[in-house]
């Protein structure tokens, strides 16, 4: 069943109104037509719904509430992932993984071997089509909410009081394995964990001190060294699988 995002204004009593986009998707593309059912997430509140269409117009599809759907396939675990900015189409991808992984939050990162170089009108434009291809991740993996991509930040803008673990991957790192680290922190009943992830070129001696500085823990992810594009989501999925309820 196909999902869709809508925002709170969209609800009203039983009818659930689809707006933008996503009518020109669900009539031409899916070719959907009146009683199929499409499953409809308030973005605002993370609620769930199984509804059926009802209308069709150019600019709005109007549903049905069928019913509210009572489970979550939100985690327990709260992942923002600190991603040290690659190029564009490794961040595209590092997105939409992260997405279907269940991190909840994604903030690109400036870091000293950072290759692009992004004036704010470029960075403006990268921060919301990458937040669309998060939308459309979010969809796809069936998510109850759309992970936010947020603004870009320096590195030393990170603070440890917002979580309950920084973790750093860093390749130097020979002894203290991800799930040491890990079992550290089991035995709650939510977690909420950073993530901290260097561009193509790694996390500079610079960085390490700041990060050292603020409390952060590094660990290693194995034997093998990982891509950019690829750490934060062997960490993520790690981090999931040994913390998630």
């Amino acid at each position: 069943m196909s999902k869709f995002f809508v925002k709170e204004n969209q609800i009203n009593n039983d009818k659930i109104h689809i707006l933008g986009e996503d009518v020109n998707h669900i009539a031409n593309v899916l070719r959907m037509k009146k009683e199929d059912e499409v499953q409809i997430c308030n973005q605002e509140t993370g609620e769930n719904y199984i509804t059926k269409i009802i209308s069709f117009s150019k600019d709005e599809i109007e549903c049905e509430i069928v019913k509210k759907i009572i489970e979550t396939v939100e985690s327990n675990v709260d992942i923002t992932l600190f991603q040290g900015i690659p190029k564009f189409d490794k961040m595209e991808l590092i997105i939409q993984k992260n997405t279907e992984v269940g991190v909840k939050k994604i903030v690109p990162v400036l870091m000293e071997r950072t290759v692009v170089k992004l004036d704010e009108k470029t960075a403006n434009k990268k921060i919301e089509r990458w937040q669309k291809i998060a939308e459309v991740a979010a969809k796809q993996s069936m998510r109850d909410i759309i992970p936010e991509i947020e603004n870009i930040i320096k590195l030393q803008d990170i603070t440890k009081q917002d979580y309950d673990e920084v973790l750093v991957a860093y390749e130097n790192e020979e002894k203290n394995m991800l799930k040491q680290e890990l079992k550290k922190l089991q035995g709650k009943d939510r977690y909420k964990i950073a993530i901290v992830i260097g561009p193509e070129g790694g996390i500079s001696e610079k960085e390490i001190e700041i990060l050292k500085n603020m409390g952060a823990s590094f660990v290693s992810l194995g034997k093998r060294i990982l891509r950019t594009e690829t750490a934060g989501i062997v960490m993520s999925g790690n981090i999931m699988y040994e913390l998630e309820d």
